[in-house]
């Protein structure tokens, strides 16, 4: 197996991750944050999808989805343009919020087909070239892919755990009801 292959392989997984942290839940959940200064599962992969969309389109040379394909412009947040989420507060979390789960998936799903298309392209050779060199030791196109692998999957982790949280906090509460009644 080649080291393209087994970033395809390692990406497919954030995309199914993505895809399960966000099933079937509603507006108000995606919201909804385990504590006050804790990110939202809405924000967790609106983050994760939008520095994938950074990096690899960087990398490669390539548009962003986020402008190119007008997601910005669907998602409406108040938010900068180029904004990935990098160091946001409480308040800046609580300005992602989306209508739907689908937003999201459809977003992360356009990305990774990016992502998917500029790792198909690539040769062992070109895992070695420099894509940022304001670090000591440089940035190889492979450490950039394999960071930006990292912080996704992190990040995805994050949005499940966020989910189990809620959701076992919204049984609770049913529950809490339907004994009170």
């Amino acid at each position: 197996m080649h080291a393209k292959d087994v970033l395809i392989e390692a990406y497919g997984r954030i995309q199914e991750e993505v895809h399960s942290a966000v099933d079937g839940l509603g507006a108000d959940l995606l919201a909804a944050r385990p504590a006050p200064d804790a990110n939202s599962v809405a924000w967790l992969v609106w983050h994760l999808t939008r520095v994938q969309d950074d990096h690899v389109a960087d990398a490669f040379g390539l548009d962003q989805v986020w402008r190119g394909q007008g997601w910005e412009k669907r998602f409406g947040l108040d938010l900068p343009a180029g904004d990935t989420g990098y160091g946001h507060g409480p308040a800046q979390v609580a300005k992602v919020r989306v209508d739907s789960a689908d937003l999201l998936t459809g977003y992360y799903d356009a990305v990774h087909e990016q992502t998917l298309g500029a790792l198909r392209s690539l040769s062992a050779a070109d895992l070695e070239r420099v894509v940022d060199d304001n670090w000591d030791p440089p940035v190889t196109l492979a450490a950039r892919l394999v960071s930006v692998l990292a912080d996704d999957l992190q990040h995805v982790g994050q949005a499940a755990y966020a989910r189990g949280l809620l959701r076992s906090t919204e049984d609770q509460g049913t529950e809490d009801q339907s004994t009170e009644a």
